[in-house]
Parts: structure tokens; sequence; C-alpha cells
């Protein structure tokens, strides 16, 4: 068995004399346990590679994706012994990960019915300019998004935008960018916005209505931001002009019976979420009455089911399971703390550095065990959720949601580049933290 690395001996650590240790220089006992125990460099070795794979989506040569490589890294490291397998299943967040079934239960279900699609050409519609077309898709993805989850909102939008961009002779490109950097930034409004904040918001159990009421405002500001940044980096595609009347899409048919049923389980859902249910458990309840149904075949929906992300959560939970088991979530800590206890601002930097460098679910896992520790946790909570979200536009890597969009994009012969991104996605990524961390100073 691994063992601890804070484990403290009088007389030796790992069998090696104290007076041995003074040819290092006198460190720590915790600090030459690391350097002298083999086990915990082919633990660390064992995340790092598996953080690195997650960060890329793939290993050369292998089919591996993102869910495969946690799993892999995960069976591994309880196979070193690293985490023991009780340990590994005390890992695993079952909160989060019911709350994100539940979620894609629902999502399901309001798919089926053509409840997005409805909504998107119905909002879309309105637009009899492109100026105004962008602000309804920003609008819609955003706000969609806080209630939906990002990347299932951008998986039905895109086509959807990609249609009436490409059916009214316009360039796809910078309204593919305000949908992808508005579900990004209106995601960050509430717990069940993305899986970041799922995490955030199980892990810290404030009420859904103050992690609301904290961070919607700077969410509604980001929109108007990505808004403003992406009509001034395309000025020729937003010139003055009008769309001919009656340019659109048609309807769609919907499935009214279902669509029906599932805005009223999504509104007994919200209902539950503001009266202080646990969050858990009211989405739960909106999926099981979902799945009480003589019309729609269980077997369908569980086949929407993105199961492939419900393993990667269990797989990441258990990879930075490890870390704390092998205590070096302490050391971790002990670096993290002076940046993290200067306040909102650095903190902001920390976490949007380090969600570019593993992607946004691994950093706020890692800060997880952390967070706790800090004199104020809320505001670190809170401060994770705006900076971890709003980082992820900072390029076309940055969110499954914006890898989602480039996709559908992708297979529709609309080329979304990494360097095209970023010319919006830099500004709009740099201003809405900085409205983050203003917002986030005052109002706490």
């Amino acid at each position: 068995m691994l063992a601890i690395v804070n484990r403290r001996d009088d007389e030796a650590v790992h069998g090696v004399p104290r007076n041995q240790r003074a040819a290092f220089g006198g460190m720590c006992e915790a600090c030459y346990s690391i350097i002298m125990t083999p086990m915990i460099w082919l633990a660390l070795s064992v995340i790092v590679i598996t953080l690195i794979g997650v960060v890329i989506g793939r290993f050369p040569r292998l089919h591996m994706n993102r869910a495969t490589i946690a799993l892999v890294g995960a069976t591994l490291l309880a196979a070193l012994g690293a985490i023991p397998l009780d340990a590994a299943y005390a890992a695993l967040d079952m909160d989060t990960l019911v709350l994100l079934f539940a979620m894609m239960v629902i999502n399901v279900n309001l798919r089926l019915a053509g409840f997005f699609r409805l909504v998107g050409s119905e909002v879309i519609c309105l637009a009899r300019t492109p100026r105004q077309l962008l602000a309804l898709i920003v609008v819609s993805s955003g706000v969609l998004s806080a209630i939906f989850l990002n990347d299932t909102v951008v998986l039905m939008l895109t086509p959807l935008v990609l249609d009436i961009a490409l059916a009214l002779q316009r360039n796809p490109i910078p309204y593919l960018i305000g949908l992808a950097t508005a579900a990004n930034i209106g995601s960050a409004a509430t717990i069940v916005g993305n899986p970041q904040n799922m995490i955030i918001g199980v892990s810290s159990q404030i009420p859904f209505t103050t992690f609301t009421g904290r961070l919607a405002p700077a969410s509604l500001v980001g929109l108007a931001v990505a808004w403003g940044v992406v009509t001034l980096v395309y000025r020729e595609e937003f010139a003055a002009g009008r769309f001919p009347a009656g340019a659109g899409l048609p309807r769609e048919v919907i499935y009214r019976p279902l669509l029906h049923k599932g805005m009223l389980a999504s509104a007994i859902m919200l209902v539950a979420f503001v009266a202080g249910a646990p969050i858990p458990l009211a989405a739960l309840v909106a999926a099981a009455l979902l799945l009480v149904t003589r019309r729609i075949k269980p077997q369908r929906v569980f086949n929407e089911v993105d199961f492939t992300l419900l393993v990667f959560f269990a797989g990441l939970f258990i990879v930075t399971g490890t870390i704390q088991t092998t205590g070096l979530s302490e050391r971790l800590f002990a670096v993290s703390r002076p940046w993290a206890e200067q306040g909102v601002a650095s903190l902001t930097i920390v976490a949007a550095a380090l969600s570019n460098l593993v992607s946004n679910v691994p950093a706020v896992l890692l800060f997880r065990p952390l967070v706790p520790q800090l004199a104020d946790p809320q505001a670190a909570w809170l401060t994770l959720a705006m900076a971890t979200t709003f980082a992820g536009n900072l390029t076309l890597l940055g969110s499954v949601a914006n890898l989602i969009v480039a996709e559908i994009a992708k297979a529709r012969g609309v080329h979304l580049s990494f360097s095209e991104y970023l010319k919006a996605g830099a500004p709009i990524t740099l201003i809405s933290l900085i409205v983050g961390v203003v917002w986030l100073i005052v109002a706490l």
C-alpha cells in the first residue's frame, strides 16, 4: 500500500534515518518523503499523463477518448495501490453524477419534443438585421444554457444557426462564435448550467438562489460583452442592412404532449430549486416524472443519454481523489493557498490559467479539497464557478461546447478554425473575467 505523504516518524521516513536526511538540506519530512517514495512519483506520473490525455482528447495511435483515458487512469491508480478500492468508490461524487444524469434525461425529453428547435426558430426568426440576429442568438443561447446545460444547448442550436445564416447568405462564423461564447457565459449563472458548476454546487452546498443571485448579473453583462466584441471584430458582417421580408426558417414540428410534460417537469424542478430542495433530488424527481410515459420507450431516452460523460466524470473523481489519498493535495494547497487567499482577482487568474491547462472540470476537482480550508469558502467557490466557466471562451479547445459547435459546423462544410475563434474569444474572455472579478468584489 502506498504510504501517505505527510506521515511523520521521529526516527525515519520510509526507513531512511533522520541523519541521512540532513544531506538534503534539512528539508521537511513531508517534502523528503515525496522525493524518496518512487510509488508517489509513479502515481503522480499516471495522474499527469491522464490529465494531459484529457486535455488533448486522445493519445497517439490509440482510439481513446476523454472518458476512456480517465477510466483507464483511474483503474491504473487503483491497481498500483495509489488509492484503495474503497477510497476510489468513496471518491465518486454521487450527488454530482445523479444531477448530471437527471439533467440529461430531462434534456433528452425536451429534445425529442422539439423544444430547443422551437425556441431557437421562434426567437431567431424575430430578427430583422444582422445585429438583431446575433443579439437573439446570444440571449437565447445564454438563457437556455443557464437552465438546460450549455453542451445540450449548442448541440441543438448550432444546426439551426447554420441553417438560418446560410439561408440568409450571411457569414456563419460570427454567429457560431456568439452562440458558443454565450452558452459558456450564460451557463455560469446557475448550478445546473454546466458540469463544473454542478460539482461546485454540490460540494459547496450554496443555495440555488444565492448562487444565481451572485453570478447571474456577471453573466448578463458578459452576454452583452460577447455581442459587442463579435460585432466589433466582424464589422463588415454587421454593417447596416436588413433581411428580406419573410426570411427565416419554417416552423418546427413538435410533439406537443411530450413538450407540455417536459415543461411541467422542468417548472417543478426550478420551483424545487428555489424552495431550497436538494438539487440532485429535485432534478431526479423531474427526470422520473418524464420516465413515466405511455408514448416514449425508456430505451429511446437512455440511448440519447451521454453515458460517456458520466464515465468521464467518474474516472476524474477517482484520479483527483488519488491526489488526496496520497497527501499530494496538501502540497498543492501549500502552493496555491497564498494566491487563493489574496482575493477574488488572484484566485480568478489561477483558476482561469489552470482551466486552460487541464480543462475546467479537472481544474475544479483539483481545487475541491482545498477550498473548504480557505478563510471564505463561499467566495472562493463562486469565484471558481465564474472564472473556470468564463475562461472556457479563451480558445476553441477551452470548453466542450466550443468543440461541439466547431465539429457540427465542420460536418456542414463551415470551418471554424482555432485562430479565427481566438480573434473574438480572447477579448471576450479577458473583458468578461474583469467584469466578473469587479462584480464579485462588490457583491461579496
